[in-house]
This record gives structure tokens, C-alpha cells and sequence, in this order.
């Protein structure tokens, strides 16, 4: 599963259109039923539930891993039927990270408010730090100074 992912992940990003063309993704999505199915086979058996006990029955990880990749084939192929849907979620996470420890060091936000001018504040500089990456750190202080109405409270 990993190398069939992988692979396609490699295809995608070589295409020139930045994803599969029908007869492409058909032909993903029946290898990936396909090893979905001889993973089937290979899962351990789920043990007979306990008379007398309440609640769900601890299933191994491989086999929890299974019916999620099974459950959701269209969430985990959407990369390569759509363009704007990346591979990873890393640079999700990378943008959550800053927000995240920023809340850890300072205890809390003290009011929604202020959250949301935090979180449009380092939206604004994310995006024009990524347009003004080949210039100067002074071309962002510059740009930021120059359109202090975006940061606002109201």
C-alpha cells in the first residue's frame, strides 16, 4: 500500500496537469481495492466477544488500520483526482505548530479576539513572507508597516 501511494504520489507530481487522468485513477483504484482486499487475508482474526462484557472489542492495529484505509478510499485518493489536495498534511501541521506553541508559552488567548487578530496577523505574514522569500527581511517589515489597516481588532 505504501509503495502503490508512493509511486502514484511521484506520477502525480510529474504530471503536468498535477493529477491522474480517468483511465489513470481507475487504474489506482482498482490496485488499491486489490491490496486492500489481500490485506483482508492476511489481518489477524478478531477474537469471540466475552459473555458478560460491555463496550467494543479491542481490535489489533493492523486490522484498525485496514478498515480506515478501507472506509476512506475516496479521502485517501483524493490527491490524485484533485490538484489543490496535497500528499501530506505536513505543511497543515507546520502552520498549526506556530499557533499551538504560541498558546503554550503565553498560557491562553485572552479573548477571541485577540486569537483572531493572532491567527490573521501570522496568516498575512506567512503568505507574504512566501512572495517576498528571494528579498530581504526589510521588504516584509516594510510591506507589514505599509498596510497596518489589515490588522484591525474589529
Amino acid at each position: 500500500m505504501k509503495r502503490l501511494l508512493q509511486e502514484t504520489c511521484k506520477k502525480f507530481s510529474t504530471s503536468p496537469y498535477k493529477k491522474l487522468n480517468a483511465q489513470e485513477f481507475a487504474n489506482l483504484q482498482n490496485r488499491y481495492r486489490n491490496i486492500l482486499t489481500r490485506g483482508a487475508k492476511e489481518l489477524p482474526p478478531i477474537p469471540p466477544k466475552p459473555s458478560g462484557k460491555h463496550g467494543k472489542l479491542a481490535k489489533s492495529d493492523a486490522h484498525n488500520l485496514w478498515e480506515r484505509l478501507k472506509e476512506n478510499e475516496a479521502s485517501v485518493l483524493l490527491f490524485a483526482k484533485d490538484s489543490h489536495i496535497s500528499f501530506t498534511n505536513n505543511r497543515a501541521e507546520q502552520d498549526l505548530r506556530v499557533a499551538k506553541v504560541k498558546q503554550k508559552v503565553s498560557g491562553c488567548f485572552r479573548s477571541e479576539v485577540y486569537a483572531h487578530a493572532y491567527c490573521r496577523i501570522s496568516s498575512y505574514q506567512k503568505s507574504i513572507v512566501i512572495i517576498l522569500m528571494p528579498y530581504s527581511f526589510f521588504n516584509l517589515i516594510n510591506h507589514i508597516s505599509n498596510n497596518t489597516n489589515l490588522f484591525c481588532l474589529s
